[in-house]
Formats: structure tokens, C-alpha cells, sequence
């Protein structure tokens, strides 16, 4: 065996234990931050800012995760993001849906500057229009609704979901549509029925980061939420920890059972993001 083989051989050897510890460390630093929240949460609250601090608690204590879990306020701040994170994906989906479809099959005048617009907007925060986002609601009467919120977080998002759908849209062979206007398919029916189907991946990728984009949205939540029953949770959980009162174990229950519901929402359809996330790199 020569040298050249032998190294080759001792590469690969190395690359099987080296690759698992590094995706295991990856995993590691990634969920050390949810495990020392879990261990603060099991704590009784005066524990968790003793000195010296520990680890594990000196008393384990479950009574916080009741606690929030009985709490009106606590549900009330679920409510609304559900209400916000739900509506304002159904909004992205029913915008991009046809427009990235309409962008990616026909070649109408002012088409390429259509799609340099939805990428320019990607590169604006909702933090630095805060400002302005709150004086148009504000003339229209719209501040501490929900309908504002909806419709920032509908319009911050909309760009990702139509640039990633065009690019799976235009994949598609037009050979598909034709035969599809052969059998007597007009443009809506070749859209749902045929067009749909195959973007699947696309359109589950769209809904899972617009989903997660607005149930973890909070400078446009702060600044145009004024009554507490309806802030969502990235907003309503801060009010366990303020000048007048320190619930730091209330606090940390509530972040985490606020991340349930997405990481469910990401485990369940996990299969369809892989050929999501590579929309539009293959022509």
C-alpha cells in the first residue's frame, strides 16, 4: 500500500469521528442556552440571582410552569400571537403565491425591476422604519390592533416568500402547463391543480419561516401594542420581570413554552424544508 493510499485511508478514518463530534458539539453550544433556562425555571425564583450560583438547583421547583400555564395574561399574550403568526402568514401565502407565479411565467414590461424591488426589501429592518410604520397606523387609526401588526409583519415578509417561490415556479418545465391548457386548464386551474403540488416544498419553506418570522416579532409588537391583553408573547412575557416585581422563573417557563409550538411547527414538516431551502439554485 503506498503512502499516498495510506493517507488518504487515515483522512477518511478521521473524518468519521471528526464530523459526529463537531455536529455534536454544534448541538451542544445550541441547546446549552434552552438547558440552563430549564434549570433557572425549576429553581425557586430566589435562587436563581444566589450567590455563588450553581447548576442544578439546590430545590427543585415545577410549580412556575403552572403558574404561567394558569395564568389569564399568560393566555391571553398566547392568543394573540396565534392570531398574528396565523393571519399574517395566510396573508404572505395569498399575495406571494400568485405573484411569484405571474413573475416567474410571464414576461411583462417592468418585470426584472418587479423582482429588484422584492429583493431591495429584504435589505430593510423593521427596527429602523419603526418610526414611520407607527405614524401611518397611527393616521389610519390602526395603533393597539391587531390588524397592524398583521399586516407589518405580512409586508416585512412577503419579499422572502415570493423570491423563493418564483425561483421553484420557474423550474418548472412549461411543458407541464401546456398539456394542463390541452386538456382545458385555464391559468387559475393549472396554478392550483398542477402548479401547486409540485412547489410544495416551496410553499412549505415560505410558511415556516413567515410563521416563525412573526411569532418571534417584537419592536413592531412593542410599539404599536399599548393594552397588555393584547400584546403578543415576545412582548407580554417581559411584564413577569419589571421595576416592581422580579418573576424570573415565571419568565423563563413562559420563554420556553413559548418555543413549543414552532419547534413542533418546524419537526413536522422538517422533510419538506431540505428541497425548500435549494428553490430556484438548479435551472
Amino acid at each position: 500500500m503506498t503512502s499516498a493510499v495510506i493517507r488518504v485511508t487515515r483522512r477518511r478514518s478521521a473524518s468519521r469521528f471528526l464530523l459526529p463530534l463537531a455536529g455534536l458539539a454544534v448541538a451542544v453550544m445550541s441547546l446549552w442556552p434552552f438547558a440552563v433556562m430549564l434549570l433557572d425555571a425549576l429553581r425557586p425564583n430566589g435562587e436563581i440571582l444566589a450567590s455563588p450560583a450553581t447548576l442544578l438547583p439546590h430545590r427543585w421547583d415545577w410549580s412556575s410552569f403552572g403558574t404561567v400555564l394558569h395564568d389569564p395574561r399568560f393566555l391571553h399574550w398566547l392568543r394573540s400571537s396565534v392570531v398574528v403568526a396565523v393571519a399574517s402568514t395566510a396573508i404572505v401565502l395569498l399575495v406571494a403565491v400568485p405573484a411569484a407565479y405571474y413573475a416567474a411565467r410571464v414576461r411583462f414590461l417592468g418585470r426584472g425591476a418587479f423582482l429588484f424591488a422584492v429583493l431591495v426589501t429584504q435589505m430593510f429592518s423593521p427596527t429602523s422604519l419603526v418610526v414611520g410604520v407607527y405614524r401611518e397606523f397611527f393616521e389610519l387609526g390602526l395603533v393597539n390592533t391587531y390588524l397592524a401588526v398583521i399586516l407589518t409583519n405580512a409586508a416585512f415578509n412577503l419579499a422572502f416568500a415570493i423570491w423563493i417561490l418564483h425561483g421553484f415556479f420557474a423550474a418548472i418545465p412549461r411543458d407541464i402547463e401546456e398539456a394542463a391548457q390541452l386538456d382545458g386548464s385555464g391559468r387559475a386551474g393549472i396554478l392550483w391543480r398542477v402548479m401547486l403540488p409540485l412547489v410544495r416544498p416551496a410553499l412549505v419553506t415560505a410558511t415556516v419561516f413567515t410563521f416563525i418570522a412573526a411569532w418571534n416579532e417584537y419592536v413592531v409588537a412593542l410599539t404599536l401594542m399599548r393594552d397588555d391583553a393584547l400584546k403578543p408573547l415576545t412582548v407580554g412575557i417581559n411584564s413577569y420581570v419589571t421595576g416592581y416585581e422580579q418573576q424570573w422563573n415565571n419568565m423563563l417557563a413562559a420563554s420556553l413554552i413559548a418555543v413549543v409550538p414552532v419547534v413542533v411547527l418546524f419537526i413536522s414538516v422538517e422533510k419538506h424544508l431540505a428541497g425548500g431551502m435549494l428553490a430556484g439554485s438548479v435551472k
